[in-house]
């Protein structure tokens, strides 16, 4: 994947223009400094800016002075740069800047949101071509993205001659689980073509396992069923779906002719022998009309009833309602009575008084007149309700006898009862004989189901062809032995204990091993930190040598060195030190970091323009200097540092980092 860093920049807090340190595509950039001057920052900037899941970038003068990181990269799309807020006390923000062009400009102001980092995450594995399914449909394994393939850049401090860790963050079970599941697609044994075909076979091979289920199913059926074709004929025969004088054939296809004609037979004509019980058919047709117009007409008889029964309910309320209304009237004769004495003080009510009295009076009269009527009223309807109880019962006693009339005649006649249940019977049968046939035909080869099954396994063995799990080890193994083989050439150009020994790539450790005579040493096992640095720059320059030797790789062509000389000069170059920890002169570790560079260097120019470097280290260039494809970026010495002093306002200070 063309990937390339041209620019680092950060935006200030204060309003101070941009610091930008820019770099040089197709060359080892070297930005060399003393400590505490930020170049251990650069890697988490870069990092931080490619969508990382955290911000790693040290707490302290950086996360202080600066509001924005970002970085322009060169793609085969263009330029984009790739800007995110200093998230503050939070673990990581989303907000991010993204501009593309054919060159983009580097905003003077601190950058304002346009995207999120799920979003550039989404780009980016759009633009190492990822493929977008899981490495494995059986398993909650993830798909690969570019944040997996950052583990083949990094080799930060902590790092780079690590004995236990080989890979940018593999030192956490996490990533270390993911980047194991990764490395056979990473290494091209596993290509979106093959992954694609992976989830196509597993697709198809739940399908076929459903059919072939089902198959199976229906040919156990029709086992079962080929037991039992002799009494399916006879009961055809005695249900008058084939003739009497039909001869059971031993042939399996005639058994099955034979049967399929029974279950076309005209079932009507099964019934010829009705006729000798038409009479009493007839008789109990007729009865069975009687019996529903009985219970017709009880229903309805109940139903009047019912209704004389709630009108004779509510009259008795209504005439309750009024004796309480004649009860609460009855005062008005006694005030009336009084009214007529001029003693009586109510004589003083006056003429109004008089008429109210009036009107009470006249109204306690027609309650009167409406209890008289009441009782008739009530006695009427009891005449009714007696009637049509009468007619109820009537019709009760019909139904009863019509039913038990019919009961008699059943219970007479058993060839009515045969009758009545033959035709159920005879469907019932039909339909299983179908069902049995059915199963027959799905079972049989070159049926629908059969044909499907064959479908499926010459789909899924076309498919096996791009993609199998012995070829997908095959490739591996081929890949790995090709990055062993490249390695071999790097090791005996650094500071290696055994430059000839070869070296294995363990894929399940994320380690190598070197190959003795006599035995195998993992890179644990090995000592001295010169054996560790140089072992980790083979790998990861052979690594990026097969992956710039692919077309379209989807691992970014840049590899970031953070300390190389650490192992030598643990102190700085600064530091005259005549003997160094490993009981050599400086002179001889000097020219060992020197080769480092040197390797580095020639990479570089091997990939012709496909792979870019990035070395930041106390080395300067008395050390890697007239070495080809090596270029100085930065020398951050004094006042010169990745934060300009006068952003803190402490010009001529270190930055209190902690930053090598």
């Amino acid at each position: 994947m063309h990937f390339q860093i041209l620019k680092l920049i950060l935006w200030s807090k204060a309003g101070h223009s941009p610091r930008v340190v820019e770099f040089e595509p197709g060359m080892v950039n070297v930005i060399s400094g003393a400590s505490k001057t930020g170049k251990s920052a650069v890697i988490p900037i870069i990092d931080y800016c490619l969508a990382s899941g955290k911000c790693s970038i040290p707490v302290g003068t950086i996360r202080d002075a600066c509001s924005w990181f970002g970085v322009v990269i060169e793609t085969m799309e263009g330029q984009k740069l790739l800007a995110r807020r200093e998230p503050g006390d939070a673990r990581q923000t989303g907000d991010m800047l993204l501009l593309e062009g054919n060159t983009v400009e580097i905003p003077e102001e601190a950058p304002t949101k346009n995207t999120t980092a799920d979003s550039v995450k989404r780009m980016l594995d759009k633009l190492a071509g990822l493929s977008q399914l899981g490495l494995n449909p059986e398993a909650e394994i993830a798909r690969v993205s570019f944040r997996d393939l950052t583990a083949f850049t990094f080799q930060p401090q902590y790092i780079v001659a690590n004995p236990m860790v080989l890979y940018f963050n593999a030192d956490t079970t996490e990533h270390r689980e993911k980047l194991k599941a990764i490395f056979p697609y990473v290494l091209g044994a596993l290509t979106p073509e093959m992954l694609a075909a992976r989830w196509e076979i597993e697709r198809l091979s739940r399908d076929l396992r459903r059919k072939e289920a089902a198959l199976q199913a229906a040919k156990t059926a029709v086992r079962a069923w080929q037991t039992e074709t002799q009494a399916w004929i006879r009961n055809a025969i005695e249900f008058g779906l084939l003739s009497v004088d039909t001869q059971i054939p031993t042939a399996w296809n005639e058994v099955v002719d034979l049967l399929r004609r029974a279950a076309n037979a005209n079932t009507r004509a099964s019934f010829a022998t009705l006729g000798t019980i038409e009479p009493t058919m007839q008789q109990l047709h007729a009865l069975r009309q009687a019996e529903s117009d009985a219970a017709a007409n009880l229903a309805d008889q109940r139903q009047r009833l019912n209704e004389i029964q709630r009108l004779l309910s509510t009259s008795e309320t209504y005439g309750s309602a009024i004796r309480i209304q004649r009860d609460r009237l009855n005062i008005a004769s006694w005030m009336r009575a009084r009214a007529d004495d001029a003693g009586d003080p109510l004589v003083a009510l006056g003429e109004g008084g008089r008429d109210k009295l009036d009107a009470l009076t006249e109204a306690l009269a027609g309650i009167d007149v409406q209890l008289r009527t009441q009782p008739r009223m009530s006695d009427s309807f009891d005449k009714e309700r007696l009637r049509l109880r009468g007619e109820v019962e009537a019709a009760t006693a019909k139904l009863t006898a019509v039913r038990q009339e019919i009961a008699l005649l059943e219970q007479r006649s058993e060839q009515v009862r045969t009758a009545t249940y033959r035709q159920d019977r005879i469907e019932r049968f039909i339909g299983r004989l179908e069902q049995a046939l059915i199963s027959f035909d799905r079972s049989e080869e070159g049926s629908s189901v059969a044909d499907e099954v064959a479908q499926l396994k010459i789909r899924i063995e076309e498919l096996r062809g791009i993609y199998s799990e012995g070829q997908v080890g095959r490739k591996t193994a081929n890949a790995r032995r090709q990055i062993e083989n490249f390695a071999a050439t790097i090791i005996p150009m650094l500071d290696a204990e055994w430059p000839n020994a070869p070296i294995e790539l363990v894929i399940n450790d994320l380690t190598i091993k070197v190959i003795h005579t006599e035995r195998e040493d993992y890179l644990w096992e090995i000592g001295s930190g010169a054996n560790w640095l140089a072992y980790h720059v083979a790998v990861t320059l052979a690594l990026q040598r097969f992956f710039t030797g692919e077309v379209n790789h989807p691992v970014p062509g840049i590899v970031i060195y953070d300390q190389p000389s650490q192992v030598y000069f643990p102190r700085g170059f600064d530091v005259v030190d005549p003997t160094s920890l490993l009981g050599r002169t400086r002179d001889e570790d000097i020219a060992a970091v020197r080769k480092v560079f040197e390797a580095i260097g020639r990479e570089i120019v091997r990939a012709k323009g496909q792979l870019q470097a990035i070395v930041l280290d106390h080395a300067g260039a008395d050390v890697w200097g007239e070495l080809e494809g090596v270029t100085l970026v930065q020398q951050w010495r004094g006042a010169q540092k990745l934060v300009p002093p006068e952003w803190l306002g402490e010009v001529g200070q270190a930055a209190p980092d902690g930053d090598e």
